[in-house]
């Protein structure tokens, strides 16, 4: 029903504009059968729902937890819709430095309100992620002369949200099909799949596009073929008699496209004119300078947030293209983005991060069962059942390594898809690791006791920081401690830096 709803707002009011039977078809597909077949990027899948864009919201990884309770994209059904005089609109988009042309129709004004009205939450948030990602995709535009205007497809195709993924397995920022990325020369395999690359992916769609205007001439067929491939938009000019305007060929084109191009428009508006609308980018913590070092080895996520503290998350935010926190440097070089503030200590340890526990790492059993793309589940004979009670702060990863098991594992045993866990949820494990009595929650396995380090100072415990350690690695110190316990207690954040002497609040006792 959703989906029902959904493509009625969007094409409620049809543009008089248009030709009689670009209307009359428009009324027609207004209704669309669950199981249809739809075309995206050129391949026939199954009815993704004209929906499918907002769908990706909730997959935006630093911003889950503020959509995580939304599930209504249109918001209350009684929200005034506020119209602008259609002059404003015309006047505004007239105005923009544009050499791609945005037309002006009811189409687009539709378009317009729902990014601006129905979901401006969600815009808010991808005005938030656009200060971040545009300048990295502006950069990659300019070099291969495309338009800069190119760059709101991205908002389109996947809500600037680089781990998404539609129903039809299209994948990243530009939501590439498997065919056309392999094409286009991105890395897939059982490790890497560069889809989920902003960089590699925003360099793949920019030669996609290339091809795609030098093929039609046109930047609106062009957009549209990026949606529904060159064949359909070959097809509907056959279907129009010959003409090559998106407009004109706008009744013969797949349904999904013809809300493609006004949504194109729409995007471009809304990202130049949002304080308008009182529209405020939502703030992101993202670091001003990311470095980037080659990777010739074999290195698992996990041994650089060991040895350097950068949080897994941070990494895993940083590099989504790798499947399973490895990266496979021996197979040929790749690139491993890191936050700026770690760079030095990263430089100075990097011998240390690649033989940090890499005969566990890279274990000969754990190497094949990754390469090999399947998961079998660990026997659950002989071990104990602990339900652990996620505390702010913890990833999956950091939990297998505590409970000595895989974080597959621990997805499969809780039916998990992906990396995200909540604060408080209860996870099922099973560990290797003895347990005195039986549990019903256990914060965290036993720790060394940092006793020559930690020192009582009135109503606090202070810990006095060694050569080499991070508040991440201090975090691992001590029980009921995490790392983001210690900025807090110590009014720090995650650029702040420690050195060896400095007294660090762990606890208040």
């Amino acid at each position: 029903m959703r989906n029902y709803f959904i493509t009625a707002i969007l094409l409620l009011v049809l543009p008089a504009a248009l030709p009689a039977q670009v209307n009359q078809r428009v009324a027609q597909d207004t209704i669309v059968n669950p199981g249809e077949t739809a075309i995206v990027n050129g391949d026939e899948v199954q009815d993704i729902g004209v929906d499918n864009n907002i769908d990706s919201l909730l997959s935006i990884w630093y911003m889950q937890r503020a959509l995580q309770d939304s599930s209504d994209f249109l918001g209350p059904l009684d929200v005034p819709v506020l119209e602008l005089p259609d002059e404003v609109y015309i006047s505004r988009l007239k105005a923009l430095p544009c050499i791609i042309d945005l037309p002006y129709n009811h189409l687009v004004r539709n378009q317009i309100i729902y990014y601006t009205q129905r979901i401006s939450e969600k815009t808010e948030m991808i005005l938030g992620l656009s200060e971040f990602y545009f300048p990295q995709v502006e950069e990659i535009l300019d070099q291969y002369d495309m338009p800069i205007e190119l760059r709101a497809m991205a908002v389109i195709e996947s809500a600037l949200n680089p781990r998404a993924v539609s129903r039809a397995r299209a994948k990243g920022l530009w939501q590439f099909m498997y065919g056309t990325a392999k094409v286009y020369g991105l890395t897939m395999n059982s490790y890497v799949d560069e889809r989920f690359d902003p960089i590699a992916s925003t360099h793949a769609a920019a030669r996609h596009m290339k091809d795609l205007y030098n093929i039609f001439g046109d930047w609106g067929l062009a957009i549209a073929a990026y949606n529904c491939g060159a064949g359909n938009v070959n097809k509907a000019i056959r279907r129009s008699g010959g003409k090559r305007d998106f407009w004109t060929i706008y009744p013969y084109l797949p349904r999904e496209t013809r809300n493609y191009v006004p949504a194109f428009v729409a995007a471009n508006y809304v990202l130049t004119y949002y304080k308008e609308h009182n529209l405020t980018p939502k703030k992101i913590y993202m670091p001003s300078h990311v470095d980037t070092f080659v990777v010739n080895k074999m290195l698992h996520f996990e041994q650089v947030s060991e040895v350097v503290g950068i949080p897994i998350d941070e990494l895993r935010n940083f590099n989504p293209q790798y499947m399973h926190d490895i990266v496979p440097g021996t197979e040929r070089s790749y690139i491993l983005r890191i936050p700026y503030e770690y760079t030095a200590l990263f430089a100075d340890r990097e011998k240390e991060v690649y033989t940090y526990k890499d005969s566990i790492y890279f274990n000969p059993n754990i190497i094949k069962q990754v390469a090999a793309r399947g998961y079998q589940p660990q026997g659950i004979d002989g071990r104990n059942k602990i339900i652990h009670r996620v505390k702010e702060g913890e990833t999956l990863g950091e939990l297998a390594v505590k409970y000595k098991v895989y974080t597959a594992d621990i997805r499969y045993w809780n039916g998990i898809r992906g990396n995200m866990i909540r604060t408080g949820q209860k996870l099922v494990i099973y560990s290797k690791l003895k347990q005195s009595v039986p549990v019903k929650t256990v914060a965290s396995a036993a720790k060394p006791n940092p006793a020559s380090k930690d020192i009582n100072t009135g109503n606090a415990m202070v810990h006095v920081v060694q050569k080499g350690e991070t508040l991440w690695s201090i975090s691992q110190l001590y029980d009921d401690v995490t790392y983001y316990d210690l900025m807090q207690l110590n009014s720090m954040t995650k650029r702040s830096k420690i050195y060896p002497g400095d007294k660090i609040k762990v606890k208040t006792l």
